[in-house]
């Protein structure tokens, strides 16, 4: 590993850097793009062809104070009901723009609480989904999974709807970090969750840790680890937690003053990822871990990991269909975001119209670029000759390019006339090297820390 004092001189430790789960990055969306783009790219999509399908339930039956998505809670299942009315209604909007044929080959439920829904919910919305488009005969249907908010019947409705990855989010076992952040969920409910999912046969399982917490320390970072790999998941996504209080207002109930510094939130991720390396899983990008027989594992190994806005994923699907409120698509042409505001969201499907905001419509070398930030992002490396054979750009540019990012981080890149390499000791830095490459100004975003 590079010293700590050196990774302080290139600035790791005070950087706001993008995630990268996109370029350009959501806070470059403006409301150039709307619903009749949106329609249109839709229309685009091949007939008989595959796309993948986001559902947003933005419900929680408690809210996580650490937690920075859109979520609103609830106590009653009115509002849930309402809403499944609207995504029902937005599915069939789809449907009538959606050319024939199209399969699913991902579907992905998140939120928010997806398991918030009753099984007759979970049923009909399953349902409604499939009338729209079929999953495909490898296709990977996965749900987040809140083990305070299963039980087998909802359980059962979702093995029934062909669930065959179940996600779980761990955060900390600790009980003190966990009465800190907001989220109650011990180890043996957790374990009791998995082997509800284990015994329907749905053997894929994902798991979500937090490092960076507050009162998060090296021993509390290993039990919570090992408590982890107890209940041996095929993938793991180790995220460092991102305080920003000032877009999340609950983090205000977090104390700042408790979390570690960014010097010892790079020795948490270390402790973390050691741990996950002895216990034989592959490293996957820069902060997924996975069993050697994981489909992630496999895409890495072929070249062929994507990353996209749930982290990294082996689908190879070009086009990404967000449904529900604040949902963002993906389309080879650009990005499409639905109204935020569920109301707002809500208002414009009964309206018989797409709810999209904002997005981004890709000019100029966006395409480029995303290719070459997915790449460091993915394989910390960029093949200059496939830059050159797809983009037309010339030997020259790239040449420029790969200087410039090599003068940033001096003596660390590994830079030839036909690539760009991270070393593995320099892999903390990958954002910020992936930053050299976004040609949009990032000074008025609030991006996370880069560690």
């Amino acid at each position: 590993m590079i010293p700590k004092s050196q990774l302080a001189k290139l600035g790791l430790f005070d950087a706001k850097v993008p995630r990268y789960t996109s370029y350009p990055t959501a806070p470059q969306f403006s409301n150039d793009v709307g619903p009749d783009t949106f329609a249109r790219w839709i229309s685009l999509i091949p007939e008989d062809g595959s796309i993948s399908l986001y559902v947003h339930v933005p419900f929680c039956r408690r809210l996580c104070w650490f937690c920075a998505c859109r979520t609103q809670g609830t106590q009653s299942e009115s509002p849930v009901l309402a809403y499944l009315e609207t995504l029902k209604s937005e599915l069939l909007l789809l449907k009538r723009h959606l050319p024939q044929g199209v399969t699913l080959s991902r579907l992905h439920w998140g939120g928010g609480t997806p398991t918030l829904l009753s099984p007759a919910m979970i049923t009909d919305l399953a349902g409604a989904i499939a009338d729209v488009a079929p999953l495909g005969p490898k296709a990977e249907f996965s749900v987040e999974i809140d083990p305070n908010e299963l039980d087998a019947p909802r359980l059962d409705a979702l093995a029934a709807a062909g669930m065959n990855r179940a996600s779980i989010g761990v955060q900390d076992f600790d009980d003190t970090i966990q009465q800190t952040i907001g989220r109650i969920q011990g180890y043996d409910i957790t374990r009791e969750a998995v082997d509800m999912i284990r015994d329907r046969g749905i053997a894929s399982l994902n798991a979500d840790i937090l490092f960076g917490l507050p009162h998060q320390t090296q021993a509390r970072m290993t039990e919570s680890v090992q408590k982890l790999l107890s209940l041996t998941p095929d993938r793991v996504a180790l995220y460092g937690y991102a305080h920003v209080p000032w877009m999340a207002k609950r983090q205000q109930l977090i104390p700042s003053d408790a979390l570690p510094t960014p010097q010892e939130r790079l020795t948490l991720f270390e402790t973390a990822q050691k741990l996950f390396l002895w216990d034989h899983y592959a490293e996957i990008g820069i902060d997924h871990f996975a069993t050697k027989e994981d489909g992630l594992t496999r895409a890495q190994q072929l070249g062929r990991l994507r990353r996209n806005f749930q982290g990294y994923t082996d689908d190879t699907s070009d086009v990404l269909i967000g449904i529900g409120a604040s949902s963002i698509s993906r389309f080879p042409q650009g990005f499409a975001q639905n109204a935020p505001a569920t109301s707002a969201h809500t208002g414009k499907i009964r309206a018989g119209s797409f709810s999209t905001s904002r997005g981004h419509q890709f000019c100029d070398q966006d395409a480029m670029r995303a290719r070459m930030i997915e790449s460091l992002m993915c394989d910390f490396r960029i093949d200059g000759s496939e830059i050159t054979r797809r983009f037309g750009i010339s030997q020259r540019e790239i040449g420029e390019m790969f200087g410039k990012a090599q003068g940033e981080f001096p003596d660390i890149l590994t830079v030839t006339d036909n690539s760009l390499t991270i070393p593995q000791e320099a892999r903390s830095l990958t954002r910020m090297v992936a930053r050299s490459f976004d040609a949009y100004d990032l000074s008025k975003a609030g991006h996370s820390s880069a560690i």
